[in-house]
């Protein structure tokens, strides 16, 4: 088996810079919303410990932001899951690694790992819109499951089970 090319090192507050102008550029904001409302949730989740934060990297270039966190410190309007059961978001900040397989890479490497080390699921909930996430997610053996409605407006609860 190779090992993934992906590395996940923990956010830092050094990283608060480039989240920032990641979250500026179109093709995330697109889908993450108001960078500077953004911004306020991903720099004041950085001593959250139900909140683990991940820069994304390959070949020694920063290019992405992950989260993943305990679904039970938000009211996520997931549902009853297994006990736990973590969340996953992400984008990918660099505009050259978007729509290469680059995404479902990253979520498979990262989500089989987790499982591995004994998650019994993870779950994602993308803008049933966002056709790009979805097909990343699903090449990442994430399953569609139902829409839920979320604090965030309306979105499709994705699943992927150890």
């Amino acid at each position: 088996m190779t090992s993934s090319p992906y590395v996940f090192r923990a956010m830092t507050a050094a990283d608060l810079p480039m989240i920032k102008h990641w979250l500026a550029l179109p093709h995330v904001r697109e889908w993450w919303g108001d960078p500077a409302e953004q911004y306020a949730l991903v720099s004041g989740d950085l001593d959250e410990p139900a909140m683990d934060q991940f820069i994304v990297s390959a070949g020694g270039n920063d290019f992405g932001y992950l989260q993943c966190y305990d679904l039970t410190a938000w009211n996520s309007g997931f549902g009853e899951q297994p006990e736990d059961t973590r969340g996953i978001d992400l984008f990918i900040g660099e505009p050259g690694k978007t729509e290469r397989g680059v995404g479902s890479g990253l979520i498979r490497a990262f989500v089989d790992d987790r499982l591995a080390k004994g998650l019994p699921r993870m779950v994602t909930d993308p803008d049933p819109a966002n056709a790009r996430a979805i097909r990343a997610y699903e090449k990442a053996g994430f399953a569609r499951d139902r829409l839920v409605d979320t604090p965030d407006g309306i979105a499709l609860l994705m699943i992927r089970d150890a």
